[in-house]
This record gives structure tokens, sequence and C-alpha cells, in this order.
């Protein structure tokens, strides 16, 4: 996944300014009320790219860890730490989603944006569930969300999309396989740079749609209970329509 975000870091807020990391962190925080033995404190952010995620719970005084694969993404999010006065320093890492290594444990674990949608094998996805509930704490809560197969088959498709702001230009073309379940993007992006001239890049990247039987029942194999599932921040029950799971999971111990 490294590879895959070398040319997009530098743009990859701008791409996404229409998330409400705010309300997302909102989401995370009722799920610490509701299903968490105690308020946590320590929390680690898988696959936290630019850090946008773990700079918002870390304003809100959590102590937070941030790994990611991308050195190019962790620039980023190194340089949003700068000048901040975080409670806790925030610690972060070039580390893989399912080989990570902590000093120690957390009380919580967040992976945002379809992150593990990116891994494309079972045996990933499953090294990735065992790692997190391995650094969990006895019932920590494990939070995050995947691209539905609604997303696929009627979002990305064989649909091409182009995103367009000031400075910034980019064309993406979307490639899904029905029988494999894979999903391929391809990125070009223009940018603008401060003498008019505009720079090219390409991005390819690779994500699996994966189905919520299967998720279930890697959940629970790998130690986990399943406290929440819903399509939005506010509960609402999932549908065949539904874009994007959310699940909170606890670990049992």
């Amino acid at each position: 996944m490294s590879e895959q975000y070398t040319s997009l870091a530098p743009v990859y807020d701008r791409l996404n300014a229409d998330i409400d990391y705010a309300a997302w962190a909102d989401h995370i925080e009722r799920q610490f009320e509701r299903f968490a033995p105690k308020m946590p404190e320590s929390v680690l952010d898988l696959a936290c790219g630019t850090g946008a995620m773990t700079v918002e719970l870390a304003r809100r005084g959590y102590d937070m860890t941030g790994i990611d694969l991308s050195e190019d993404m962790l620039a980023v999010a190194r340089k949003k730490c700068d000048g901040e006065r975080f409670r806790h320093p925030v610690l972060l890492v070039r580390q893989d989603m399912g080989e990570f290594e902590l000093y120690g444990t957390v009380d919580a674990i967040t992976c945002c944006l379809d992150s593990l949608n990116y891994l494309t094998s079972s045996d990933a996805l499953r090294r990735t569930f065992l790692h997190a509930h391995n650094y969990l704490n006895p019932d920590g809560l494990f939070i995050f969300d995947m691209n539905a197969p609604a997303k696929f088959e009627q979002v990305y498709g064989e649909n091409s999309y182009v995103l367009e702001d000031e400075g910034i230009f980019c064309a993406w073309q979307n490639f899904y396989n029905k029988k494999s379940k894979l999903c391929d993007f391809y990125l070009t992006i223009f940018t603008e740079d401060g003498d008019g001239r505009w720079h090219r890049f390409d991005e390819e990247q690779r994500e699996r749609c994966w189905s919520l039987r299967t998720m279930k029942k890697l959940l629970d194999e790998c130690g986990f209970e399943l406290c929440a599932l819903s399509e939005d921040f506010h509960g609402t029950e999932i549908t065949p329509d539904t874009e994007r799971w959310y699940f909170t999971a606890r670990a049992k111990k």
C-alpha cells in the first residue's frame, strides 16, 4: 500500500475535503461511551494516512499512536502535529497494519476510510484482526468502516469521475470485477505550482469487496464480539443499498 500513496499524499486531504472528521470523531466517542468498560485513554489509529483522525482525537485528549505503511502520508501527518499542544505527544510510526508492533496494549483501535478494503486476501485481513485483538486491553474496542458491496457495484463499477478544485484536477477510473471481487482504481492527478505550471501524477490502487458474512466470521474467529453495525454515524440499520458499513467490535479476552 505504501507505493499506492506516494503521489497522492500531498493532495490527499484536498481530494477528501468533504469528510467531516469532527463528526466522525463524535461517532467514535459515542461508541466509547456506549460499549467501552470505561472511557479509553490510549488509542491506536490503524492506517492513519495523513493523520486527520489521529490529530482530531489527540486534540480531544487521547493518547494517540498512528501507524501507516506510507512514509509520504506520515510526513504529512507529522506536519499536522507541528505546533499543536496535545495533552499527550502523538507517536507516528511506519508499519504494516497486519504486522504492527506496539510498546504495550491500548484501550481502543480505530481504522477509518475503508482502509481494510485495501487488504485483498483473507489471510491479510485475519492477521490484522489478530494483531488488533492482541494489542487491545480486555474489552477494548475496535472501531472501523468498510466499503460495502453496493459501493463497488453501484458507485465504482466501471464508472469514471472527475474531482476538480483550484490548482488541482483528478480523473478517477474504476474497474470492478464481480467475480474476483477486486476493484482497480486508476487516478491521474494534475497539480499547479506557484509558477502556473501543471504537474501530472499517476496512481493505481486496489480494493476488495468483502461480504458481511465473511467480516462477521473473521471477527468472531479472531476473538471479537460485534457490538454495533450501521450505515452512518447515527446508528441507521444497514440495507442492501448501504454503501459503507460502520463496525464497532469488542475484544473478548
